[in-house]
């Protein structure tokens, strides 16, 4: 049958394929629109089986703060190329995969993919719907949740990395500014864990034996490498974990004494650190 271009727009609509995809897939449906939505979804899995194997160090990253403050979201939304992220196609999909994830209070990343979208169909599957579209591979790669008695977020302008932290006993009092700054240091200083405490076995194991060879190297005596190696693990403590940290604002003070000196017993239970790149 004849294909006109009312069709093939109508199709366009429907689907936002490009017009000659759209023309391509009702002439091989014989005009059939729901098997030409088909043909169009199953080109949107070739593309991603192709280049499931590909990079993908472009994109965007949100955050989401409920009402309440009492929980946060990140999402970071990722493609191959920088011109693809900036299509609005592409950002609009990002704001749907943190619409649902917020609708949803999807627990991990698996369940905010098989979210239901309005047209019943998974999340997932319009995800694959643009990367037919668009040609390349998309892919959620990072989504957490923070919970906390006051969680804050960070967006940092480059639109690639997104920062929660939560904190807990506030004591009631405005801590939005300080939770901003203290975001501020986790997007800039990048943390391994809130404290000492955080850090997992193996690299506490690793640092003491990188001070111990470090120590030995330098010809320290063999009873001195387990002290020595302790001091450098204290220093890796102070450099790498969060309330251990300097204030990059004020030096003189700690992260866990700013947020004390704010209100007594002020801390920060958890944080996220998504970036993209």
């Amino acid at each position: 049958m004849a294909i006109t271009a009312q069709d093939v727009n109508k199709l366009r609509q429907e689907t936002g394929a490009g017009m000659m995809d759209c023309k391509k897939a009702l002439t091989e449906a014989n005009g059939d629109f729901e098997a030409a939505k088909d043909i169009l979804r199953k080109q949107g899995q070739k593309i991603a089986s192709k280049r499931a194997d590909n990079a993908t160090s472009e994109g965007i990253v949100l955050t989401h703060v409920s009402a309440d403050g009492s929980n946060g979201k990140v999402v970071a939304l990722a493609c191959e190329t920088e011109p693809v992220s900036k299509v609005e196609d592409f950002q609009n999909l990002a704001k749907a995969v943190m619409e649902t994830a917020v609708s949803t209070n999807a627990a991990t990343k698996e369940e905010l993919l098989a979210a239901p979208q309005a047209d019943g169909r998974a999340l997932q599957e319009h995800i694959t719907d643009l990367m037919g579209k668009i040609g390349e591979k998309i892919d959620i790669i990072s989504y957490e949740n923070v919970t906390a008695e006051k969680v804050v977020s960070y967006d940092h302008s480059n639109g690639k990395l997104g920062v929660l932290v939560g904190l807990t006993n506030t004591g009631g009092v405005d801590v939005t500014e300080v939770g901003k700054d203290v975001a501020m240091q986790i997007a800039a200083m990048k943390p391994i864990a809130v404290d000492k405490d955080g850090v997992d076995s193996a690299t506490v194991e690793r640092e003491i034996e990188v001070g111990k060879d470090q120590a030995r190297a330098e010809g320290k005596p063999e009873a001195m490498l387990e002290k020595i190696a302790m001091g450098k693990l204290n220093k890796f403590y102070k450099d790498n974990t969060l309330l251990n940290q300097d204030f990059v604002k004020d030096p003189s003070v700690s992260v866990a004494k700013l947020l004390d000196n704010t209100n007594k017993g002020m801390t920060v239970t958890e944080f996220k650190r998504v970036a993209i790149g």
